[in-house]
């Protein structure tokens, strides 16, 4: 799949991975294990090369109408009250409802922590909806769980990839999905009519790589996010229909010791379409070491980059500093 350029002087091809396991005729254990040496081979260079994948996949694993409710409910959460939108606040970062911001204007979001537990999904409907609603109550905490799932099968994939003893395999799983599960529902709004008349786009959220260890992403219709490639150019990507996107973030970075690309990515609004984007965004425990496994580190080809730290840390440097492109490097560079 091409992916092309503002100044058509840079092609770059994103990987599309099929996971539709029932596509891949594995019908036994053999073939089973032979697709998934594969499929990690394929999502470890994709990581590396270019910090993220399109994914699409069968309704075993997410199904297609559960996509389509939860974009569907989506609109009527935004549609809510300001005032009552507003009731949903919490003490950790992002962890809120948030809006008008200066710097991303055109972006509302929830952020919503653990709410693959049922629990947390009908605290959540239950203030923004007073009288309850369980549809969109089972929608979200359904999509979470399978959204988790998928992101822990693409982090032990990705471990996988490098070969590693297997007792890095089981000591990296907990490191990395013994942790916060963040939920994040985001809107975005058409540019102004101004700028329309004037042919330009609008800022919808400002350049960053993730603070987590992996973002998955999935979009309505509307296109909108962009990233930054490894030469500097920045490209819109044209996602497919139904396909996901899986981004590499900071603590993935780290952990293999820079071989894995933490993309810098963005949105930019165009047209007069609203866009609706759901994500979740594993991320460890605050007290978890980052440490890079002696096997990923070679003195002549990939020399140590990053001294262990924790996460705690290097969430607490990141929100006092908002340091959206130094942050790993000022916590953890050697």
């Amino acid at each position: 799949m091409k992916r092309s350029s503002d100044d058509h002087d840079e092609v770059v091809i994103i990987p599309c991975l099929d996971f539709s396991f029932n596509n891949n005729n594995n019908d036994d254990n053999n073939g089973l294990e032979n697709w998934r040496k594969m499929m990690s081979k394929k999502v470890r260079e994709a990581c590396e090369n270019y910090g993220l994948f399109f994914l699409v996949c069968d309704d075993e694993i997410i199904p297609k109408v559960l996509r389509e409710k939860m974009i569907m409910g989506m609109k009527e959460l935004f549609d809510l009250p300001e005032e009552t939108k507003k009731k949903h606040q919490s003490t950790k970062a992002y962890s809120s409802y948030s809006s008008e911001s200066p710097l991303s204007p055109l972006n509302q979001s929830f952020g919503v922590c653990d709410c693959h537990l049922l629990q947390v999904s009908q605290e959540f409907t239950n203030l923004m909806w007073p009288h309850g609603n369980p549809s969109f109550c089972e929608t979200m905490n359904s999509m979470s769980a399978k959204l988790l799932e998928l992101n822990y099968m693409i982090l032990k994939m990705i471990q996988e990839g490098y070969d590693l003893p297997k007792h890095y395999i089981t000591e990296t799983e907990d490191m990395l999905t013994k942790g916060t599960v963040h939920f994040r529902l985001m809107k975005y709004k058409a540019p102004s009519n101004e700028n329309k008349k004037e042919g330009g786009d609008e800022n919808g959220l400002v350049a960053h790589t993730d603070k987590n260890t992996l973002t998955i992403l999935f979009q309505n219709d509307v296109q909108g996010l962009e990233v930054q490639t490894k030469s500097g150019k920045w490209i819109q990507l044209e996602i497919p229909h139904n396909a996901y996107v899986v981004i590499v973030a900071d603590i993935l970075k780290a952990w293999s010791n820079g071989r894995l690309h933490a993309v810098n990515h963005r949105v930019t609004m165009k047209g007069d379409k609203e866009r609706y984007s759901v994500g979740v965004f594993t991320m460890p425990k605050e007290e978890a070491k980052i440490e890079v496994p002696p096997e990923l580190v070679d003195a002549n080809t990939h020399p140590l980059r990053y001294k262990p730290f924790t996460y705690g840390d290097f969430m607490k440097h990141f929100v006092s500093t908002l340091d959206h492109e130094n942050a790993l490097d000022a916590v953890a560079g050697l």
